[in-house]
């Protein structure tokens, strides 16, 4: 790799020669982050303003979760059918809406359905703006931009809570006004900022997948009908789905080793501090490796990470085994969710990026479940599994992704929002 390679794919030249939909998605994800209230606050909302049970406000927390996966299959499909702007309208207009219903509507029956509906409409952006960025970016600047899209939502997420606090002590009712207005500011951001791009006719995707074997077919039948592919999406499962046990059994394991919840809280802080100030950097030297070859490093890092917890040591085990697995994060992350972009057949583009985050989503959403069950079945034996699992995600990066190394080729050309669409201008 030559140096004039290095310096035009690191962190300040990929930022500042983006062109401007690419930093008004970085601006827009990290505005819409800091009014991320519903996710952290909808349980208290329910139980203390609402006066529902803690099992109805856990359903339907449970059932925003299971709303956001379907509403990344339905994203992926809308931004190949209308193309990324106007999905990450739908999806901010949509949600602005929902959210703020979900203060006023009288019914248990009622928030449910609200907040399903929000889960799913909420989250049409992330496959859109994915693939947006994948169109907008050459392909080595993919991985760095990537991690910066990484660190835009990591910062919104991270403010997000102490944010949403300060609106609850003073009303619940500003909470969700809060998180609808950080919504329409995403929305306005796409209709000012973000390109206007007619949809491929459903022909040209046809004859695209015809000409690539592996991709036989159309919409999500030609992702399944991509074997390969198929393999990668279970690296996506596989990685969530164990990755969140930082959150589900490790605080379990911490306090029946009789360690206070701010020993818990310090090691979940330190892998946010890593995350947010080294990815980057880190980002900076891994971006030119083989895509297979970071995931794989990153399953070695996650699973042997999580299995380290299960070794005697007390708080010095879980210090090491949180900075291996912080590592797998900043080390693989970026690279993981920029390989969609760099898989996908240009018209499935949606479709290829809304299938890996449904994956992802739905690892998140049972691991948990799974974790805690083998938990309470096997112990500290959950981290061997873990393991195990981080070895099984090994050999499905290997035989599900590409083996090259990035290259410099240009971003794809699409019509600027400013310039009319040749329809419209006939």
């Amino acid at each position: 790799m030559t140096a004039t390679t290095e310096e035009g794919t690191g962190i300040w030249a990929t930022i500042r020669e983006a062109p401007l939909p690419v930093k008004a998605l970085l601006v827009g994800v990290f505005v819409n982050k800091l009014g991320w209230f519903l996710q952290v606050f909808l349980v208290l909302f329910l139980t203390t303003s609402k006066g529902f049970t803690d099992v109805q406000a856990g359903t339907a927390l449970g059932i925003y979760g299971a709303g956001s996966v379907v509403g990344l299959i339905i994203g992926g499909s809308l931004s190949d059918r209308v193309g990324p702007r106007a999905a990450v309208m739908i999806s901010m207009f949509g949600m602005a809406a929902f959210v703020l219903a979900i203060a006023y509507v009288p019914s248990y029956g009622a928030v449910v359905v609200v907040v399903a509906l929000a889960g799913a409409v909420g989250q049409f952006y992330r496959p859109a703006s994915a693939a947006l960025l994948t169109e907008l970016t050459p392909k080595n600047r993919q991985v760095m931009i990537f991690a910066v899209y990484r660190l835009a939502m990591n910062l919104g997420t991270t403010a997000a809570p102490l944010i949403g606090a300060a609106l609850v002590a003073v009303s619940w009712n500003l909470l969700f006004i809060g998180e609808a207005l950080a919504a329409l500011a995403y929305a306005a951001v796409a209709i000012v900022a973000l390109p206007q791009r007619r949809p491929a006719p459903v022909q040209d995707v046809q004859t695209a997948v015809t000409e690539e074997p592996a991709t036989g077919g159309a919409g999500y039948v030609a992702v399944l009908r991509d074997y390969k592919y198929v393999l990668f999406l279970l690296c996506m499962f596989i990685n969530a789905a164990i990755y969140m046990q930082y959150l589900a059994v490790l605080p379990l394991h911490m306090k029946s080793d009789g360690l206070s919840t701010w020993w818990f809280s310090a090691v979940v802080a330190l892998n946010g501090f890593i995350v947010i100030t080294c990815e980057l950097l880190v980002t900076k030297v891994v971006q030119h490796w083989p895509a297979r070859m970071v995931a794989m490093i990153g399953f070695v890092l996650l699973g042997g990470g999580l299995a380290f917890y299960a070794l005697p040591g007390g708080v010095a085990i879980f210090v090491i085994g949180t900075l291996l697995w912080t590592l797998a994060e900043i080390i693989g992350g970026p690279t993981m969710f920029a390989y969609p972009g760099m898989a996908a057949p240009p018209q499935l583009l949606g479709r290829y990026v809304g299938s890996a985050h449904a994956m992802f989503g739905l690892g998140s959403a049972l691991g948990p479940f799974l974790g805690v069950w083998l938990w309470n079945s096997a112990g500290t034996q959950v981290w061997v599994w873990c393991g195990l699992a981080g070895a099984v995600g090994i050999v499905l990066a290997y035989f599900g992704m590409s083996s090259g190394a990035q290259t410099e080729e240009p971003a794809v050309d699409i019509t600027p929002a400013a310039e009319p669409l040749p329809s419209e201008s006939s």
